[in-house]
């Protein structure tokens, strides 16, 4: 004779998480916000470029980081 066992499986909730969740969702909006700024694309966009590539157009790194984010002077 052969038996089978039920096993339930609930979600857990928790009263940690049920606070946590404004939180959570706030920083999600920022990272939105963040993903959703032109700078941002810029500097993902500049991150898909190889270090060779930039030299040979005679840029570096550091230089095209401050012209997108608008640094005009060096510390």
């Amino acid at each position: 004779m052969a038996g089978t066992a039920t096993i339930e499986r609930r979600a857990q909730f928790s009263i940690l998480s049920a606070l946590a969740a404004p939180f959570t969702a706030f920083g999600r909006f920022l990272i939105m916000v963040a993903e959703a700024n032109p700078k941002m694309r810029q500097l993902e966009q500049l991150n898909r470029v190889s270090d060779e590539d930039l030299a040979a157009k005679g840029l570096t790194r550091d230089g095209e980081i401050r012209r997108i984010m608008g640094v005009n002077s060096y510390i």
